[in-house]
């Protein structure tokens, strides 16, 4: 079951997407850099279109879309006005389960509702094969937030129906 976040579900949240990137043993300076981004606040729930996936009544993931009003820079890289797939996390005991894949095709499926074209990502190199799965189109290799490491630029159309 996918549904809406609430706000009172933040610290949760947070909690998946330390846990999820934790699984790939990235080293602790990593998590560092990465807190702010990784901490999903009750504003940014409030202000985003954010989901979460239930597995027998318990959140295992979520996902987050984003429209960036202006182009804007970071660090090396430009952030294009648009729509982004901000996050998406599932818990480590449920990847590989096909809950990602469902966040995806109700994002897919919010799109179209919404007129949205195509969403923007920012791909974690470990996540690379799961975006060419789910027919996000690699766009190039862009400087990551971490000095020295590149992460995959994907577009996903969303198909009309």
């Amino acid at each position: 079951m996918i549904r809406r976040a609430v706000g009172v579900e933040s610290d949760m949240l947070t909690s998946i997407s330390f846990a999820a990137k934790r699984y790939w043993k990235y080293p602790k300076e990593y998590f560092d850099v990465w807190k702010d981004e990784l901490t999903i606040t009750v504003d940014y729930i409030n202000q985003n279109e954010v989901y979460v996936a239930k597995v027998e009544g318990v959140v295992v993931g979520f996902i987050s879309i984003v429209k960036v009003k202006d182009d804007f820079q970071v660090e090396e890289f430009l952030i294009r006005k648009g729509f982004w797939l901000d996050h998406i996390f599932v818990h480590p005991d449920f990847i590989g389960k096909r809950v990602g894949s469902e966040l995806i095709s109700f994002a897919k499926e919010l799109c179209r509702k919404k007129n949205i074209a195509c969403l923007h990502i920012l791909s974690d190199p470990n996540a690379i094969g799961f975006y060419n799965r789910v027919g996000a189109q690699f766009i190039e290799e862009v400087p990551s937030n971490i000095k020295g490491r590149f992460v995959s630029l994907y577009k996903l159309p969303i198909i009309s129906t």
